[in-house]
């Protein structure tokens, strides 16, 4: 016999290895899947581009500015340059026509050095030149580099005054000299002032009376304009231009992070919620496989567990009689047969869960069946319990062996963390607002912290030392199978609450009370 029972536990272990190693790769697989979506980086390509686009609009603007005030700088100086050289011609024809020729008809010739002729001469010009917007008006004598006459008397008389513009003047070229200081910086505070002087040089000549230009060239006129005010405008619309341009591109970025961030947040949202959907399908893959590997491996376990069991029973008594005292061992065997039965019912009912058999039943009927059931442990173990019913608890609709077993676990669980002994509460309440009865289970043990605690309803998670950790996940699927849900709340060395939330059916609510039940009509079965 004891040969026997060896080989059908050596034949069962082979039978369980078998299993675990063909069903190993596919799980495998799926946890490599899983870690592939560590990889995700939502938008932000999109986001690159978005900026890099901006910013490349951003200096186009900037450019494009500077360009269409640069442009307007030198549109408005060549106007100026026009209208100084017309100036002069008009300049030179009045000079000619009213000066000139009346003064060598009068006088037979012209001597800027007598000074009625030079005061005649001066009314002249500067009759011409009022409301004109010029600076000064010069004329250089063309046998000499010297000023024969000037709106500016200080310069008459001086020599070599005439550059190389009245050199090209001289030999019947007109042309004109920019003379300028200032940029966009000129508009800050502090900076030097704006200055701008345009001087323009023509050839003096004589005219018919037809207004033509001919004849020898007499002297060269230089009219002195000063722009000064012109390119203050300029640099003030150039700089206007600019601020314009920063504002609008400064409101698109603002606009566009907007819209980015706001974007970046939804596709950052829908790819937590795709992962979310992944892990699910991930975990469903999971369990479908396990709940293949448990209908496998229990169909090979518990017809051999069962006999192993009765065999060591058997065997026990045998013992009992050949060599009384070594019982024990053949106890031993079918103790931890029990615990592996145990816990095969435990991966058979997570990883196939049964249908809910619903009848209407009320939560204080489960509370006082379990209270009668963990009566001696709890005297055993030093623990108080307090019962919290609420009388007029409705009747809802549930399976009442499946809720059982939740509050089963829970219990349990709290049995375990209160090894020194404790108060156990165990109530019941109805929300009329929400339409909810909860089952409340409070301890003063251990507590769970915060990290355990995200963790609890994990399949396989335990901190003991022995157990499946499915209880709690278990209890979980059940509670959500009735549409209901399980809330925690704990603190390490103060204790835990578990709160199961349960909706009741509209027909059920509180016009339908709770029935009251006599523990001693109770069949408490372990």
């Amino acid at each position: 016999m004891p040969d026997d029972l060896i080989g059908r536990i050596l034949s069962v272990s082979r039978r369980i290895r078998s299993r675990l190693s063909a069903l190993s790769g596919p799980l495998r697989a799926m946890k490599f899947r899983r870690s592939d979506r560590e990889g995700l980086l939502p938008f932000e390509l999109v986001k690159y581009f978005a900026f890099t686009s901006l910013a490349l609009i951003f200096c186009a603007s900037l450019l494009l500015s500077w360009i269409l005030a640069d442009n307007a700088q030198h549109v408005l100086l060549k106007r100026s340059q026009d209208y100084s050289q017309l100036f002069a011609e008009n300049l030179n024809r009045q000079v000619f026509l009213q000066f000139v020729l009346p003064t060598v008809v009068r006088y037979g010739r012209i001597a800027l050095s007598d000074k009625r002729q030079f005061r005649r001469l001066d009314g002249i010009v500067r009759n011409i030149t009022r409301g004109m917007h010029i600076d000064s008006v010069t004329i250089f004598d063309s046998r000499e580099n010297i000023i024969s006459y000037s709106t500016i008397t200080e310069l008459v008389g001086r020599r070599n005054m005439g550059g190389l513009e009245y050199e090209k003047a001289k030999k019947g070229e007109d042309n004109s000299i920019l003379i300028s200081s200032g940029s966009l910086f000129s508009l800050l505070p502090g900076s030097a002032p704006v200055y701008c002087t345009l001087k323009t040089y023509v050839p003096f000549r004589q005219e018919d009376r037809t207004g033509a230009r001919s004849g020898e060239i007499m002297g060269v006129i230089e009219v002195v304009q000063d722009l000064s005010a012109d390119l203050r405008v300029i640099i003030g619309l150039q700089g206007r231009i600019i601020l314009v341009s920063l504002l609008i591109m400064g409101t698109l970025f603002a606009i566009l992070a907007l819209i980015v961030v706001r974007a970046n947040k939804i596709m950052a949202r829908r790819a937590e919620e795709r992962l979310l959907l992944e892990e699910k399908l991930g975990e469903a893959q999971r369990l479908a496989t396990l709940g293949k590997m448990v209908a496998a491996v229990s169909h090979e376990i518990k017809n051999p567990l069962g006999i192993v069991r009765s065999t060591a029973e058997i065997l026990g008594k045998r013992i009992a009689k050949v060599a009384p005292g070594n019982e024990q061992l053949a106890g031993i065997i079918v103790e931890e047969t029990t615990r592996l039965d145990t816990i095969v019912r435990e991966f058979l009912d997570f990883a196939r869960p049964r249908e809910l058999t619903t009848q209407t039943e009320s939560l204080n009927a489960l509370v006082t069946r379990i209270n009668r059931f963990f009566e001696r442990e709890f005297a055993q173990k030093g623990i108080q319990v307090e019962l919290n019913l609420d009388p007029e608890l409705p009747l809802i609709r549930m399976d009442g062996e499946q809720m059982y077993q939740v509050l089963f676990n829970i219990v349990f669980n709290a049995l375990q963390a209160m090894p020194g002994g404790g108060t156990l509460t165990l109530g019941t309440v109805y929300d009329d607002r929400e339409n909810e009865v909860s089952l409340r289970i409070n301890d003063t043990g251990i507590g769970i912290d915060e990290e355990k605690r995200a963790q609890i309803f994990t399949p396989f998670f335990t901190d003991k030392n022995r157990g499946t950790g499915l209880g709690l996940a278990i209890a979980k699927n059940i509670v959500e199978n009735h549409g209901g849900r399980i809330e925690v709340w704990s603190e390490v060395g103060k204790g835990s609450l578990f709160t199961v939330i349960l909706p009741v059916p509209p027909a059920l609510s509180p016009e339908e009370p709770s029935v009251d039940i006599d523990p001693e009509d109770i069949d408490v079965d372990r």
